[in-house]
């Protein structure tokens, strides 16, 4: 890769964000005015030691509005250590599924509700309640006129037994409210990418230690084309160019890959590095340069001994490749999203754990001049 000494700079801070254990940002537009949402994991607690599994969890996700070229705190929602919030439209009507990963500051509950929300009124009216294990992450998707909801959530931790449901699994709306539509074997879900190719329709499932794995739509189930046996999957994202498909997959423990699509095999190949362990999240931004993508890096090392400062980074696409543009730090870093305002396009990055492994730490909104 290029020595970062020598790239031109495409981040400018412009505000940070008080967060506590950030652990996602979703942007969205509604009622003529753009939205924020941070999950937060928890909040330390005055005395006890330092620890990323520690700390209480009985807190809210906060909600900012843009208002006069910044961000503005402006309402919560409880979520108990809050992982995940997507935004979805079905026709006219407008819902956020929110989702946290435990509750309690020790002994910890993983067993929980995640809440779909509709807004009525301008204000969010719980509609449907799921239960879940350790939830991780929604993500909203059609095909055709129907509509899905996919949970990743699990996790395997010694003498903890679940009393929900503890597999991934894909709902569906059937005009009033989502039901079961699949299951998935995997033990400690993380991350959902969709994408319809070809006339086909792929969705990406990142888990920690099952492995990772794409399916493909068959008309009323998905079903595995490809398996990644890895451990520490964490995030996929697809795009198409050139009438290619492409995607990359970033895992905690090993390299984040780029893949290229072989539709005659139904099979992605890998053809570039970018870059070794500690990738959580991915982000892909159109800007005035051409397609660039955001890495986000959270921490290398163990859970008991993590090292929370680290450089992420962003790629410019260039002939079916992408080539190291900017570098920026991150602190526990876990989520980024890319969104216009005023004319201008701006990166928010959440970030979720200090140097000193305490949860307070700011989230930052930069302008992305690229």
């Amino acid at each position: 890769m290029v020595s970062t000494e020598t790239l031109v700079p495409l981040l400018k801070p412009v505000q940070t964000l008080a967060t506590s254990g950030a652990r996602a940002v979703e942007v969205f537009n509604t009622d003529r005015q753009l939205f924020v949402v941070v999950p937060q994991l928890a909040r330390d607690i005055p005395g006890q030691a330092p620890g990323m599994n520690a700390g209480d969890s009985d807190i809210d996700a906060l909600i900012y509005r843009w208002e006069a070229g910044r961000l503005v705190e402006y309402d919560a929602l409880p979520m108990p250590g809050g992982e995940d919030a997507e935004y979805f439209e079905i026709g006219e009507r407008r819902f956020l599924a929110t989702l946290g990963v435990r509750s309690g500051s020790g002994p910890y509950v993983l067993d929980g509700d995640a809440v779909l929300y509709e807004r009525d009124d301008n204000q969010w009216t719980p509609f449907q309640r799921f239960p879940t294990f350790a939830g991780k992450q929604w993500r909203f998707f059609s095909i055709g006129s129907r509509h899905f909801l996919a949970l990743a959530q699990g996790v395997t931790v010694e003498g903890v037994t679940p009393k929900n449901p503890r597999e991934s699994c894909i709902f569906e709306w059937d005009g009033k409210q989502f039901g079961l539509l699949q299951t998935l074997d995997g033990r400690w879900g993380y991350n959902w990418a969709f994408i319809a190719f070809g006339g086909q329709h792929y969705l990406a499932y990142a888990d920690h230690v099952s492995g990772s794995s794409v399916h493909r739509w068959r008309g009323e189930r998905f079903e595995v084309v490809q398996r990644f046996d890895e451990p520490g999957g964490r995030a996929f994202s697809f795009f198409i160019d050139q009438d290619r498909l492409w995607m990359v997959h970033a895992n905690l423990m090993g390299e984040t890959r780029l893949f290229q699509f072989d539709e005659d095999r139904v099979r992605f190949d890998p053809v570039q590095s970018l870059g070794a362990a500690g990738g959580r999240e991915l982000c892909l931004v159109d800007g005035a340069q051409g397609r660039y993508l955001v890495r986000v890096c959270f921490i290398t090392g163990t859970p008991h001994a993590p090292r929370t400062q680290q450089q992420s980074q962003i790629f410019l696409w260039r002939a079916g490749r992408f080539e190291l543009a900017d570098a920026f730090p991150t602190s526990g870093g876990t989520d980024a999203a890319a969104f216009m305002a005023d004319g201008q396009r701006y990166l928010l990055v959440s970030n979720s754990l200090a140097d000193d492994v305490r949860f307070r730490v700011d989230s930052v909104l930069y302008r992305f001049d690229g």
